[in-house]
Parts: structure tokens; C-alpha cells; sequence
């Protein structure tokens, strides 16, 4: 039986039947009754073979299942299915009903394959986009692959590159600090040596003043020696000549002071002003605010200690004044007497001067719980040595700076922390030791960029929120506003000075 089903499926005769019923569907309008005839005999030709093999398939199969198996079946099912078909068929009864149900389910079974077969496209069309598509993945996977690949080997260039530039930049940094050292080092001997120079000068000068005393002493000996006897007996006993001032001296004695001098100043700089900065720098941890106040310091120091040379000098004029007599020059007589009283220099005073006159300063703020007392000693040497300047020929200063000016290789020089490239000065770190227009020992100032802008904007900030200090209270403080009230300096006053404004305007220069 299943030998028989077999050939039966792998015959097609099924498909065929359905076919040859499809296309006489198709072209029965078109063709003439021999013709419909002749496709219906082929038909029932075909379904009669049909019909045989499936009686044959029904007679195994009942022989298969006994005697009287299938009874029950064949008698509910195939009989009364024989007696209606052979009843339709009888020669009474039309075959429209036949041939509508016939043509009803041609019509469902071609409705069934246009649809399969639209479904059957459709999923072909739907299986080539998703071919294509995954196609299209796998080159876009391909691609990332390579950009990945590529990226990589760009990071590694480019970190190959970087470690490279860093080696070279720390090598330059390494040269640029020794030819930086190396200059500091020239600069410093070229310094040295035009002093050097100077004094080698100053001592030829002196020995040619020597000599020339010399000479006029010995002819004046020998003219001593050999006078005439009416000459010796007239001459009448004088009294012994009046000391006075050697001009050769006071020469000799200013360029020596003047070396000493310089070199404090300098001393000043490499020690007592890194000490202060060190204390400093334990209660504020702003390195520019610490050498805004360090400066201030200096050149208050420096006005006030040219302020109280002033009034020493009007003093020690008026006494001598009342008791001068002689050929020697009155003012000469002063600046002797002070070389050689500087001891007298009220020091203490002028340090609380410079305290008040800082504490007043609307350019630096300090702790409340601290006082500038604490940077005294640095201002105490800073005022002795200016005062002590103030006795040479001609006398020395400190150069006056404000924030933002131009910067000049000729007075100062940059810090460490300074921008190389930039024109102007952000702050003042030492100030620049003068001798009238002559520069004598450079300043310190730190450059920056855009540091007019940022000094306009920090000088309307900033604001000073700390009271006075005791000192401020006492009495050095009140005579401090008075000799401030007296004689204005022409850095702090309202209006400067015209020495101010052309040294404003050098310095923009």
C-alpha cells in the first residue's frame, strides 16, 4: 500500500489533472466544442486513473485490515458517496450546479497559486535585500576594521611623537637654563669688571692728586729750608692753619663708600629679601602678593630715608651755621660731619614710618592676625643704606616703576617665572639702584601679558580689610602723617612731580 502511494505521488498524474483543468479553464471561450470535448475526455481519462489507483490503494488497504475491517467505513462513507455521484450524473438533472462548484473551486485553486507564488517572490525579493544587505555589513565591518587598525597605529606615531617632542623640549629647557646661567654669570662679571674700571679710574685720579700735593709740599719744603735772614727775623709766629676738607680725600672716601654701598644693596637682594619672602611666604601663600609687599617696602624705605636725610642734614646745617668760620665750604662741612655721624640716624623711627606708610598702601593686603613688623629687619638695613647713599656725590636711588610699564632691558631684568615675550611689566619684584640717569645695579619685575588690563581690574578689587596695627596708633605713626603732610613724595601724591612724570615717561621709552 505504501509501495502504491508512492507511485502514485512520484506519477504527478494529481498535477497534471490540475493543470490540463486550469488551462481548459483558460482557453474555453476560445475554443471550439470538438476541442472542450476532447480536453473533458482527457480529464475523466485522467481522473478515471485517478480513481483506479485510489480503489486499487482502498482494496489493500482493507485486505490489510482483515476481513471485515473497514466495514463500518466504506458503508458511512463510500457508498453513499457512490449512490449521490451516480444520482448527479443521471440524465434528468442539468450540470450547471456541477460545473458552478467545479469552476468554484478551479477559481480558489488558481486564487491559492497566485498568492503562493506572489508570497514565493516576495520572500526571493526579501531574501536578495537581505543578502545585499548583509553584504553591505560586512563591508562597513571591514572598514571599521581598518579605521581601528589605522587609528591605532596613528596613536602610536603620535605618542612616539610626543615623547620625542618632550625629550627635546626638557633638553632645550636644560640649554636655555645654562645659557641663562652662563649669561647671569657674563652680566655679572661685565658688572664687576666696569667697576673694576671705575675704581682703577678713581685710584689714578687720586694718585695724580697725590702726586700734585706731593710736589707743591715739596717745593714749599725746600723754599722752607733755605729762607732769607731778613725774612726769617720779620716773620712774626701765626697760628697753626685750620684743618680743612682734602678735596682728594673726600674723593677717595665717596668711591670707596660708594663700592660699599652697592655691594649692601646687592647683599640686600640675595639675603635679608629672600629671608623675608621665606617669612612671607608661612602666612600668605601668594607669591606675587609677597613680593608686591617686599618691593613697597624698598622704595618706602628709600622715601622715607631720603625724607629723615633731609631733615638731619637742615638740622646739622643750623647748628654748624651758628658756630662756622673758615675757608671751607659750609656744605662741605655738613656732609662731613654726617659721613661721619651716621650713628645719629634715627633708624627706628624711619622703620615705623615705613610700617604706617605700608600699612596705608591700597596696593598690597596681609593678614589681620599679622603686622609688617614682622619684615623690620629687612626694612631697618634697607633704610640705613639708603640714608647712607644719600651722603655720595652724586647720591643714590631707587628707580620709580608702576605696574604695566614697558619693559626695559636697561633697568631691569626678567624673573624666572616671567613670560619671555611679553612688553609689559605685571609687577615689580626688587627696584633698579640709580645714580641720576645711570643705572647701576638692574631691578627684578615679573612680565606678563595683558598686564596693564589685569592691574586696572586687581586695583579696583582689591580692598583692604585688616585694622591698624598698634603702631599705626602711636606716635612714630603721627609724625609719619605729618612729614607726609609736609613734603608729598612725588610716587604716592595726588599729582606727581615733574621728576615723576619724566621718569614715567623714560621708562615708557
Amino acid at each position: 500500500m505504501a509501495e502504491s502511494l508512492r507511485r502514485m505521488i512520484s506519477n504527478e498524474t494529481c498535477r497534471v489533472l490540475q493543470e490540463k483543468l486550469e488551462r481548459w479553464y483558460q482557453d474555453y471561450h476560445i475554443n471550439s466544442c470538438d476541442q472542450n470535448l476532447t480536453r473533458c475526455c482527457e480529464i475523466m481519462e485522467l481522473n478515471s486513473m485517478i480513481q483506479g489507483q485510489l480503489f486499487t490503494i482502498l482494496n489493500q488497504t482493507c485486505q490489510q485490515g482483515g476481513q471485515y475491517a473497514g466495514m463500518e467505513v466504506i458503508k458511512s462513507r463510500l457508498l453513499p458517496w457512490l449512490g449521490s455521484c451516480l444520482c448527479s450524473y443521471s440524465p434528468g438533472r442539468p450540470l450547471e450546479a456541477n460545473s458552478s462548484r467545479l469552476q468554484d473551486s478551479l477559481e480558489k485553486d488558481r486564487t491559492l497559486r497566485e498568492l503562493s507564488t506572489s508570497q514565493s517572490h516576495e520572500i526571493k525579493q526579501l531574501e536578495k535585500e537581505l543578502n545585499a544587505t548583509r553584504l553591505q555589513l560586512n563591508l562597513v565591518k571591514q572598514d571599521l576594521a581598518d579605521t581601528q587598525l589605522a587609528l591605532e597605529d596613528t596613536k602610536a606615531k603620535s605618542a612616539t611623537t610626543i615623547l620625542a617632542a618632550e625629550d627635546e623640549i626638557v633638553q632645550l629647557k636644560a640649554d636655555l637654563k645654562a645659557s641663562r646661567t652662563k649669561e647671569e654669570c657674563a652680566l655679572i662679571n661685565l658688572e664687576r669688571l666696569n667697576e673694576y674700571e671705575k675704581q682703577v679710574l678713581t685710584l689714578k685720579d687720586e694718585i695724580a692728586v697725590l702726586a700734585a700735593q706731593k710736589s707743591v709740599l715739596q717745593s714749599k719744603l725746600a723754599r722752607s729750608r733755605s729762607p732769607s735772614p731778613i725774612s726769617a727775623r720779620s716773620r712774626s709766629p701765626s697760628p697753626p692753619p685750620m684743618k680743612s676738607f682734602s678735596s682728594g680725600r673726600a674723593r677717595l672716601s665717596n668711591a670707596s663708600r660708594h663700592a660699599h654701598l652697592v655691594e649692601r644693596f646687592s647683599d640686600i637682594y640675595t639675603q635679608e629679601r629672600l629671608d623675608a619672602q621665606t617669612l612671607l611666604r608661612s602666612y600668605i601663600d601668594d607669591l606675587e602678593i609677597v613680593q608686591r609687599i617686599i618691593y613697597i617696602a624698598a622704595v618706602e624705605s628709600f622715601q622715607v630715608a631720603k625724607r629723615a636725610f633731609r631733615q638731619f642734614k637742615m638740622r646739622v646745617r643750623k647748628t654748624l651755621s651758628l658756630s662756622y668760620s673758615g675757608s671751607e665750604s659750609l656744605e662741605d662741612m655738613v656732609m662731613d660731619y654726617i659721613i661721619r655721624q651716621e650713628d645719629l640716624y634715627d633708624v627706628q623711627s624711619s622703620v615705623n614710618d615705613v610700617i604706617c606708610a605700608m600699612n596705608t598702601n591700597p596696593q598690597i593686603s596681609f593678614p589681620p592676625e599679622v603686622d609688617f613688623i614682622m619684615i623690620s629687619s629687612l626694612i631697618r638695613e634697607l633704610c640705613r643704606v639708603a640714608f647712607s647713599m644719600q651722603t655720595l656725590d652724586p647720591p643714590l636711588d631707587v628707580s620709580f616703576g608702576t605696574d604695566g610699564e614697558l619693559f626695559s632691558e636697561y633697568k631691569y631684568r626678567r624673573s624666572y617665572d616671567s613670560e619671555f615675550t611679553a612688553p609689559l611689566v605685571a609687577y615689580h619684584v626688587w627696584p633698579a639702584l640709580m645714580e641720576e640717569d645711570s643705572v647701576i645695579v638692574k631691578g627684578e619685575v615679573v612680565t606678563r601679558r595683558g598686564a596693564l588690563w589685569s592691574h586696572r581690574s586687581r586695583s579696583r578689587s582689591r580692598c583692604r580689610s585688616r585694622s591698624l596695627s598698634p603702631l599705626s596708633r602711636s606716635a612714630g605713626y603721627t609724625r609719619h602723617l605729618r612729614s607726609r603732610n609736609r613734603s608729598p613724595s612725588p610716587l604716592r601724591s595726588g599729582s606727581p612731580s615733574k621728576w615723576a612724570y619724566s621718569e614715567l615717561r623714560r621708562s615708557w621709552l
